[in-house]
């Protein structure tokens, strides 16, 4: 799984018109790209990382302070561009699989406590955010496997 984090103010998914999902911050606007060797696991891993994270203001965490979270599937972020001039997803997990993956996540994290609204999977969505700071990560789970270097 591939996760950009942004601490926000505010974060909206509208589809069609219609807001689907919705954050009034300070919170986290989570944009989620899964592929094929993601595991429930992976999902569980990630959850418990994010809701630790201390990047909100006062140095907190989600589930420090309640904070809520946006969370949208993106595919486009395992996106390979490094030949030719159109994006390869090849590397993006179908949807059969991305799906109950993304699904698992977002329990994840309300088992943690967190209220996490979501944009809706698969459709065209529009994504409106304040970066607050601005704070942006990519959280890899690739990375929690590699030690730190310090």
């Amino acid at each position: 799984m591939r996760i950009v984090l942004q601490v926000v103010t505010g974060a909206r998914v509208t589809v069609e018109d219609l807001t689907v999902g919705e954050i009034d911050g300070p919170g986290l606007a989570l944009l989620v790209g899964i592929t094929h060797t993601d595991t429930p696991a992976t999902a569980q891993k990630l959850a418990a990382k994010i809701a630790g994270l201390r990047v909100l203001p006062g140095e907190t965490s989600c589930e420090d302070s309640g904070a809520p979270v946006l969370a949208v599937s993106q595919f486009t972020l395992y996106g390979d561009v490094r030949r030719g001039r159109r994006p390869s997803w090849s590397d993006a997990a179908p949807a059969a699989l991305s799906e109950p993956l993304f699904d698992a996540f977002v329990a994840a994290l309300r088992e943690r406590g967190l209220t996490v609204e979501t944009g809706r999977f698969g459709a065209h969505m529009a994504v409106s955010l304040v970066n607050d700071g601005p704070i942006t990560l990519v959280v890899d789970s690739d990375d929690l496997q590699r030690p730190r270097r310090d």
